[in-house]
Protein backbone atom coordinates (compact mmCIF):
# COMPACT_ATOMS: atom_id res chain seq x y z
CA UNK A 1 0.00 0.00 0.00
CA UNK A 2 1.40 3.67 -0.56
CA UNK A 3 0.89 6.76 1.60
CA UNK A 4 -1.61 9.23 -0.15
CA UNK A 5 0.30 12.13 0.50
CA UNK A 6 3.64 10.92 -0.45
CA UNK A 7 5.92 8.09 -2.09
CA UNK A 8 6.08 5.95 1.51
CA UNK A 9 4.97 2.35 1.03
CA UNK A 10 4.31 -0.75 3.35
CA UNK A 11 2.01 -2.68 4.84
CA UNK A 12 -1.22 -1.21 5.60
CA UNK A 13 -0.38 -0.82 9.35
CA UNK A 14 2.55 0.77 8.53
CA UNK A 15 0.91 2.73 6.23
CA UNK A 16 -1.42 4.26 9.17
CA UNK A 17 1.56 4.79 11.95
CA UNK A 18 3.11 6.86 8.81
CA UNK A 19 -0.28 8.94 8.35
CA UNK A 20 -0.69 9.57 11.30
CA UNK A 21 2.85 10.56 12.36
CA UNK A 22 4.30 12.63 9.04
CA UNK A 23 0.33 13.95 7.43
CA UNK A 24 -1.12 14.61 10.81
CA UNK A 25 -1.89 18.26 9.80
CA UNK A 26 -4.56 17.28 7.07
CA UNK A 27 -6.72 16.13 9.74
CA UNK A 28 -9.29 18.95 11.04
CA UNK A 29 -10.61 19.25 13.90
CA UNK A 30 -13.52 21.94 15.08
CA UNK A 31 -16.48 22.39 17.49
CA UNK A 32 -19.73 23.75 16.88
CA UNK A 33 -19.72 26.71 19.18
CA UNK A 34 -23.81 26.69 18.91
CA UNK A 35 -24.33 23.16 19.36
CA UNK A 36 -21.23 21.84 21.17
CA UNK A 37 -20.85 19.01 18.63
CA UNK A 38 -17.05 18.25 17.64
CA UNK A 39 -16.27 17.18 14.54
CA UNK A 40 -13.12 16.23 12.38
CA UNK A 41 -12.84 16.59 8.82
CA UNK A 42 -10.25 14.73 6.14
CA UNK A 43 -10.33 15.23 2.10
CA UNK A 44 -8.78 12.29 0.08
CA UNK A 45 -5.67 13.90 -1.74
CA UNK A 46 -6.56 11.02 -4.68
CA UNK A 47 -10.35 12.09 -5.72
CA UNK A 48 -10.93 15.23 -3.35
CA UNK A 49 -13.61 13.38 -1.80
CA UNK A 50 -14.28 15.28 2.31
CA UNK A 51 -15.38 13.39 4.72
CA UNK A 52 -16.46 14.89 8.02
CA UNK A 53 -17.61 13.02 10.82
CA UNK A 54 -19.05 13.67 14.25
CA UNK A 55 -16.90 13.43 17.43
CA UNK A 56 -18.82 11.42 19.93
CA UNK A 57 -17.40 12.08 23.55
CA UNK A 58 -19.35 11.01 26.38
CA UNK A 59 -19.24 14.92 27.57
CA UNK A 60 -19.56 18.07 26.15
CA UNK A 61 -15.57 19.18 26.87
CA UNK A 62 -14.15 21.24 24.49
CA UNK A 63 -10.58 20.06 25.77
CA UNK A 64 -11.72 16.65 24.34
CA UNK A 65 -10.63 17.36 20.71
CA UNK A 66 -7.02 18.77 21.87
CA UNK A 67 -6.83 16.07 24.65
CA UNK A 68 -8.02 12.95 21.64
CA UNK A 69 -6.59 14.42 18.64
CA UNK A 70 -3.91 11.31 18.28
CA UNK A 71 -6.56 8.73 18.61
CA UNK A 72 -9.23 11.42 16.45
CA UNK A 73 -6.25 11.55 13.55
CA UNK A 74 -6.10 7.69 13.43
CA UNK A 75 -9.88 7.21 13.31
CA UNK A 76 -9.98 9.77 10.38
CA UNK A 77 -7.40 7.72 8.56
CA UNK A 78 -8.65 4.34 9.34
CA UNK A 79 -11.26 5.65 6.99
CA UNK A 80 -9.05 7.26 4.47
CA UNK A 81 -7.15 4.00 4.16
CA UNK A 82 -10.87 1.98 3.37
CA UNK A 83 -11.75 4.90 0.86
CA UNK A 84 -8.85 4.34 -0.21
CA UNK A 85 -8.90 0.38 -0.98
CA UNK A 86 -12.25 0.41 -2.20
CA UNK A 87 -10.92 2.98 -4.96
CA UNK A 88 -7.93 0.98 -5.63
CA UNK A 89 -7.58 -1.59 -8.31
CA UNK A 90 -7.60 -5.15 -6.67
CA UNK A 91 -4.52 -7.69 -6.59
CA UNK A 92 -3.96 -9.66 -9.94
CA UNK A 93 -7.16 -11.90 -11.08
CA UNK A 94 -9.80 -10.22 -8.86
CA UNK A 95 -12.08 -7.29 -10.19
CA UNK A 96 -12.02 -3.71 -8.61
Amino acid sequence: MTCAYCPFEGHRRAVHAHLEGEHSAEVKTRLDEETGKMFFTLSCPKCEQSMEKRVKPRWKDPSFLEEFSREIRLVAFDLLLYHLEDHEPRAEGKTP
